[in-house]
């Protein structure tokens, strides 16, 4: 039987499976036993990309009969856009069992073959097999039938955000792209879990009414710097990671293409989208504490230029070794796309998660460090204590190539967020001597209570143009963006609430107490900005990008509190901001740049204005960063590395003995240091690693002049991450992780607990995972998971009034799928 024969019998085979595929979602979930029982008893040819040499022989050697053949003229690229040509010249449809293996990287194939040569040569030595399942069909696949992939995050550009369409290679800036597939090596299902693979972050509890994700970047606060594809994420809640295919991060000031903020950086979640061909992803996990998580990822084209994508999560579970916080959330993110592959693409996207949870503030500080209790030890009620969000986004994004050197697009959004919180916040009661014994302390139990409504209304319009004038070659972005956000905060303040013993507390005890509502708070922010980047390529070395934004931010707050009556003011704030950057490019794989940037913040930045802050200007920031970064000769290994300085020239102060008086008199500067060495050492084992130094300081302070030298709250001075796979005989995965976080300091303006005179602060930590995994058949995958290995008490997120305690062990095992 010859090679078109035996593809036609295979076909054949799999005639009912592929039939199946057409079938409604809801009867693709009845089918799954059933697929699940074939695909592991089926058999089928699967190949490994060998040499060229060896590929021609092998060819020679299987054909019985002349195969015709065709000239090539596929360039070195990522294997994305390698097989995309293919595609284009053979009508062969490439289908990808693990989208993490696009961005790998192919050596392109020149000359004539015939279309299996020219595969083979697009797949040397890239460690991935493919498997004809028709004449006109193939699939690919890592070898081994790893659910390993490249670790790195070495995606050629930024895909949701039009204004970063430079290679990630030539921006003058230390971005970070966490994969979708590194998210699930890791077993990774938040946000916060996946930044703790970039190092120069690091995690924050929530404060006061803003619970949700907080973090700061490069030793700046970054609660506010949370995107979702290019457009502000406005809410405060804790995000899941059901529907990212990315995580972007970018570090230094970016309001040239952000607006207001991003002082230390801006994070940017990257969502799926519908792709051209059918499939089912998805996940159910088991683990300590009771976890229990499904997943499912759907894909369907719709006809030739539409497809529609489904995500869908529920999760429920604990916290191990902290007994009654538990998490209890939803999601569900339903997309669908038209003109896929035509100059005019539309996608209308909806994001809905909601959460139930059983809040955490951890526990009190005593002096200046964390109490010595038991790591289980909850002040809150567990009958009385809550923090449940409901949040719907809705956006619509056109896209239109109007020919080979203009691109337009336009993004719109709808945002809503609802928080009803009730959490405990534990605090050391009275005033305490050193000698106290541990029994003889009580706690106070602080109650953060609020019910708020958040919104956020925006529109993007970006243009893309690549023009020449004369040797030089411009690629200019330009674009305006106009929003309208809401705040509409209800705090309750809480009297009579029963206290608790610092090393017995009772979380079952009633809750009790009177309550009043302390401010009722309605605030309306309209944002415009304009901002034009243009990159300027002179001969194929040097880069000079040149970009401004301005912005103008009107803010309107009234808000109504027994004590203070009705209050209302108002405030405009016009800013531009600046980019100025050289870029020298000394080979292909390799750059050096350096980079000035400037980004502000305005007293309303986060819908807030007071009495002490409707006349503030905006905190302005400044950055000067000099980097390097080198994509290896084999487009294995990619090594970054920059040394930088971000200064904040005018930083807020509030009078310690007047909440009224705020100045802008303040100085803080960070000094850092940050390398990241990321991608595969060999075809079976990868790497993704990181460092940070960050020499942070308060530089001058006219309120708190003792604080001057002492560190910014919350910036470990060393960081480091590292996470590597390794493909192992018997197609077995196994991978390890390990991160280092220093110790941190609660204030930035009071560093000294004044009962010891030592600066008050966490202590560092170490903490290692572990991972492996094994297909059970080619669709169907095993997975197990451990976190904390050595089971280390460590203090993970502080704050100035509590401190949330990291994991214990946990170990998790799940099932992956992919029909």
């Amino acid at each position: 039987m010859n090679r078109n024969a035996r593809r036609l019998s295979h076909r054949s085979s799999k005639k009912d499976v592929r039939t199946s595929t057409k079938w409604p979602v809801t009867y693709r979930f009845v089918a799954v036993g059933t697929l699940m029982a074939y695909t592991a008893f089926g058999a089928s040819r699967v190949t490994l990309a060998q040499s060229p040499k060896n590929s021609s022989s092998d060819q020679t050697q299987t054909s019985g009969a002349t195969t015709p053949t065709r000239r090539f003229e596929i360039q070195a690229g990522s294997l994305d856009s390698a097989i995309s040509a293919f595609e284009t010249v053979t009508h062969i449809h490439v289908s990808f069992v693990d989208d993490g293996i696009r961005s790998l990287a192919s050596p392109g194939v020149q000359g004539v073959y015939t279309d299996e040569q020219a595969l083979v040569r697009l797949l040397d030595d890239s460690g991935v097999t493919y498997r004809f399942t028709a004449p006109d069909a193939v699939m690919l696949r890592l070898a081994a039938a790893s659910s390993s992939v490249n670790v790195t995050a070495d995606a050629t550009t930024i895909t949701s955000m039009p204004k970063y369409d430079e290679p990630l290679m030539e921006v003058p800036q230390t971005v970070t792209v966490v994969s979708q597939a590194l998210l699930q090596e890791e077993g990774r299902t938040t946000l916060r879990d996946a930044l703790r693979n970039v190092a120069g972050i690091s995690l924050a509890a929530g404060e006061g009414g803003a619970q949700g994700d907080n973090l700061t970047i490069r030793g700046f606060t970054a609660r506010n710097d949370i995107f979702l594809d290019g457009m502000r994420d406005f809410g405060s809640y804790y995000r899941d990671s059901f529907n990212y295919q990315d995580v972007d991060v970018l570090e230094g000031p970016t309001s040239v293409t952000f607006g207001r903020g991003s002082t230390g950086g801006v994070v940017n979640q990257e969502s799926k989208v519908p792709v051209d061909r059918s499939f089912i992803n998805g996940s159910l996990v088991f683990g300590s504490d009771a976890t229990r998580r499904i997943t499912a990822d759907i894909n369907e084209p719709l006809g030739k230029e539409t497809a529609f994508r489904l995500n869908l999560m529920g999760v429920d579970q604990g916290v191990a070794g902290r007994d009654i916080a538990h998490n209890r959330r939803f999601g569900v993110a339903p997309t669908i796309a038209f003109g896929l592959g035509t100059p005019t693409r539309v996608t209308l996207s909806y994001l809905h998660e909601q959460a139930d949870d059983n809040p955490d503030y951890g526990i009190p500080w005593l002096f200046n460090g964390p109490a010595p209790v038991d790591r289980s030890n909850y002040y809150g009620f567990e009958h009385g204590n809550f923090l449940r969000t409901d949040v719907d986004i809705a956006t619509a994004r056109v896209e239109h190539d109007v020919n080979s050197w203009i691109r337009i697009s336009n993004q719109a959004r709808y945002g809503h967020y609802k928080r009803a919180v009730q959490i405990t916040e534990a605090k050391v009661a009275g005033t305490l001597d050193l000698d106290t014994p541990l029994e003889d302390i009580d706690v106070t139990r602080n109650q953060i209570a609020v019910n708020s409504l958040e919104t956020f209304l925006d529109d993007q319009f970006d243009v893309t143009l690549n023009f020449d004038t004369g040797s030089l070659k411009h690629s200019l972005v330009t674009g305006v963006e106009g929003s309208r956000e809401t705040s509409s905060p209800t705090r309750l303040a809480w009297a009579n609430v029963p206290g608790t013993s610092l090393l017995n507390p009772d979380e079952n005890q009633p809750f009790s107490g009177t309550s009043t509502v302390s401010s009722d708070v309605h605030a309306i922010a309209i944002n415009f900005g304009a901002y034009a980047v243009d990159t300027v390529r002179i001969g194929r070395h040097v880069d000079l990008i040149g970009g401004v934004r301005w912005d103008r931010f009107d803010t309107d707050y009234n808000s109504t509190s027994p004590a203070a009556g009705p209050a209302e003011f108002s405030r405009v704030d016009e800013q531009p901001s600046y980019r100025a950057a050289f870029v020298y490019k000394p080979f292909d794989y390799g750059s050096v740049y350096f980079e000035y940037g400037t980004s502000f913040n305005p007293s309303a930045e986060t819908l807030a204005l007071s009495a002490g802050t409707a006349d503030l200007s905006p905190e302005k920031n400044r950055t000067y960063e000099v980097g390097t970064k080198w994509d290896l000769p084999s487009k294995r290994l990619s090594i970054n590395a920059a040394v930088f300085q971000t200064t904040k020239e005018n930083a807020r102060e509030t009078s310690p003995t007047n909440p009224l008086l705020v100045v802008l008199a303040g100085n803080q500067r960070v000094n850092g240091f940050q390398v990241a060495v990321t991608g595969r050492i060999t075809s079976r084992w990868q790497l993704l690693s990181s460092y940070a130094y960050l020499d942070s300081k308060v530089i001058a302070s006219q309120f708190f002049p003792a604080s001057v030298g002492a560190q910014l709250a919350n910036v470990p001075k060393n960081t480091f991450n590292a996470w590597t796979t390794y493909n192992l005989p018997w197609r077995f995965t196994a991978g390890a992780g390990t991160q280092f976080v220093d110790s941190r300091t609660a204030s930035s303006t009071v560093p000294l607990d004044p009962t010891t005179g030592l600066v008050k602060q966490i202590p560092s930590y170490w903490i290692f995972n572990a991972m492996a995994s094994h297909p059970i058949t080619e669709r169907i995958s095993l997975q197990c998971n451990l976190y904390n290995l050595t089971n280390r008490y460590y203090y993970d997120e502080p704050h100035p009034g509590h401190i949330i305690p990291g994991p214990a062990f946990t170990a998790l095992v799940g099932l992956n799928f992919k029909f």
